[in-house]
Formats: structure tokens, sequence, C-alpha cells
């Protein structure tokens, strides 16, 4: 079974101003690093003006709050302009920051592929419709699972917010690579669409077909395709892939990778325990009585 959730980065909310002062502080930080003296840090005013800004916007006086936002703008820029006149033979530490300010300060409203963390990079918005949370953010997760008994025999972090469907070859050779075994179906959401009947010997069943359309064990196994939301459950709740703390690209996949390990490794020890039960059980039940002779 295949399916896809989103695995969310330990971020704060991006609003423009604490992005603004964030990155300033950063880039003044690196630039003391490496011997740059700034004609002015602004690290004094610009946090009066975050405290400012956050304040206009609590009591819903807009037009004050995006005066602070631009002042925070303003002294994002002077900062930028001040160490590219000054890192002439610096690492290239400071060159990277200062390239990733400037992202940030020609970034748009409904720009693609903006700067959402100074510290994540990677961090993409993601919106799923959900009343609750309009908008998450972090990487997608595809998970795979067994049909019959709910292994997790394939998780993985995917950047880059592809299409669902665009995913699932890999899944699939993750599985195989795991497991050593190609599986023979894959019963898949509607997220799926598109992909064709057949993957590489894999026959791909996405749900939502009509009942008449399928023999009764192919409609058996469709049905359990929806067994795997819990398995997401219970991998956010109990194995921590509700929220990513790791760096890094590389931090995301180890945690998703983890979360998969995590949700085994707690089912073997509880089959391990029941059967230690069964047998404490078994032994109380069948052991022979002790006769006792004066």
């Amino acid at each position: 079974m295949w399916t896809r959730r989103l695995q969310e980065k330990a971020v704060a909310y991006p609003t423009d101003a604490r992005l603004y002062y964030k990155m300033l502080r950063t880039l003044v930080r690196v630039a003391k690093e490496a011997g740059i003296e700034l004609r002015q840090s602004y690290r004094r005013v610009s946090k009066k003006a975050l405290a400012k800004q956050g304040r206009y916007a609590h009591a819903r006086q807009q037009k004050r709050a995006q005066k602070e936002t631009k002042t925070l703008k303003t002294y994002l820029g002077r900062v930028i302009r001040d160490i590219e006149r000054k890192y002439k033979g610096v690492s290239g530490k400071v060159r990277e920051m200062v390239e990733m300010a400037k992202r940030l300060w020609h970034q748009q409203r409904n720009d693609k592929g903006k700067l959402y963390s100074v510290h994540a990079p990677e961090v993409e918005c993601i919106a799923k419709g959900k009343a609750h949370k309009r908008y998450e953010f972090g990487c997608k997760v595809s998970v795979v699972s067994t049909s019959a008994h709910n292994w997790v025999v394939g998780i993985g972090a995917v950047h880059g917010n592809p299409y669902d469907g665009h995913t699932l070859v890999g899944s699939l050779a993750q599985a195989q690579q795991l497991t050593g075994m190609r599986p023979a179906v894959a019963y898949c959401d509607r997220s799926y669409r598109g992909q064709g009947q057949q993957i590489d010997g894999t026959r791909i069943q996405i749900a939502g077909k009509r009942k008449k359309s399928m023999g009764r064990s192919e409609w058996k196994w469709l049905r359990r395709r929806s067994a795997i939301e819990p398995v997401i459950g219970h991998l956010k709740s109990e194995n921590r892939l509700e929220r990513n703390h790791l760096l890094g690209e590389e931090g995301d996949r180890i945690n998703a990778l983890l979360s998969g390990c995590g949700r085994n490794m707690r089912k073997l020890l509880r089959a391990f325990f029941l059967c230690l039960v069964l047998l404490a059980s078994f032994h109380r039940d069948h052991r022979q009585p002790v006769r006792v002779c004066a």
C-alpha cells in the first residue's frame, strides 16, 4: 500500500518581519566571524521594530504593522549592501549568506520557491486543504506498508513538492531493495492517478473503483488500502514523524527512515512480549500438582 504525508520541520510560522529580523542577525553574526566591520549592525533598532510590528499586528493596525515590516526590510538591505562592499577575499560562507539574504529581500508574495526559514532553507510550503491548518511547512514523505500486517517496508522524504504519482517509481525501488522482492500489486490512493496500469512488472490499483469492476479477492485487498492511515497516525504520534528537528535535507530523510524503523520495532516488541505472556500462562495452567507426604 502506498500513501504520502507531510513531515513538518521544526520552524516558526514564517512572517516577513520575523524572516527579515532573523536574516539580519545572521548576517551580522557571520560578518563579525569573518572580521568584517560594518558601518552599523541595526540589531538594537531592528529588535524594537520587530516588537512594534507584532503589537500592531495583534491590534489589527495593519498599516502600522506594514510600515515596521518595511523598516526591517530597509535595515536588511543596508546590511547586505554594506557587506557586499567589504567581503572581497573572505570565506565563501559570507557570500552564501549574502545570496540567501538577497533572495529573501527580492522575493514577493506570489513567487514560487520562496525562502521560509533562515536555518532550514529547504523547507517548502504545502497546502493540503485542511480546515484547521491551511499551510504546512516541511517536505512530503512517501510511505509503503504491506497489505496483510501493516509492516513498513519503505519510507522516504521527498523534496521539491513533486506530484505524488511521480514518487511511485522510487518507492517501488526502495521497497524492492529493502525486502528483496518486487511487489506484485501496489494499492494507492487517488493522488497517484495517471501512472498507468503497470510499472516495471507491478500492477497499480487506484482507490475509488466500483466493486462490480473487480474480483472478490482484488476488492478485498483494495479495501485494505485504507489500513495505512492509522499506520501514519502511529508514525506521527509515537515515532516522531510529526515534527522533524534534524538539520537539512539529509535530516529529513534520516528522520523519516528512523520513524519507519521505530514503527517496526514496536510491532516486534509487542509480538515478543505477547508470546512471553502466552507462554507463561500456558506453563501456569499446565504445571503438575505437588503432593506433600507427612
